[in-house]
């Protein structure tokens, strides 16, 4: 009973002693320590704070360059219209050049083809007109019963006939028309 009847309120100079040395020992390396630890704290703080900072203007930077690339598109699909365009009216105008060029050549060969054909009418009339002059003298000389050796007279005779023919001919084509 004697451990019942001691206070339990007593204090014990002891151990009051020894845990106030424990405790000013504490208390002295946690004050000689919390400068260096506010310190590590406050960096800690700043560069989470700082790393968020980051990442906001990385997303801004980044919308940014989302926006500008959005308006390089637009930019490169008018431009693409526009080229698109310029190809469009270049082609055509291409087909009318070549278009207008093959009716130029057409009509120059058109040309020349009428050219040739007069040409060689002529030159065909020419050779009947010879043929001719010579068959009529022939003719004529038989006819006639002389030869005609005079070659001045001989053209008369001849041009004189085929301008008859002709005559003759233009009153029968005349009449066909009517």
């Amino acid at each position: 009973m004697a451990a019942e009847s001691e206070n339990i309120l007593r204090i014990h100079w002891d151990e009051f002693t020894f845990g106030l040395i424990a405790f000013l020992i504490i208390l002295g390396i946690v004050a000689k320590m919390w400068p260096k630890m506010s310190q590590a704290l406050d960096e800690r703080a700043n560069q989470i704070e700082g790393g968020i900072e980051r990442a906001r203007k990385a997303e801004a930077e980044a919308e940014e360059i989302r926006q500008q690339y959005r308006e390089k598109l637009e930019e490169a699909h008018r431009q693409y219209s526009q080229e698109l365009e310029k190809a469009k009216e270049q082609r055509a105008a291409i087909i009318a050049e070549a278009r207008e060029e093959a009716q130029v050549e057409a009509r120059r060969i058109v040309e020349a083809a009428h050219a040739q054909i007069e040409a060689d009418r002529q030159h065909a009339l020419h050779q009947l007109r010879s043929e001719i002059g010579t068959l009529s003298s022939d003719l004529a000389s038989r006819i006639v019963g002389e030869t005609l050796s005079d070659s001045a007279a001989q053209s008369r005779v001849i041009d004189r006939f085929l301008t008859e023919l002709e005559q003759s001919e233009g009153v029968q084509s005349q009449a066909e028309v009517r």
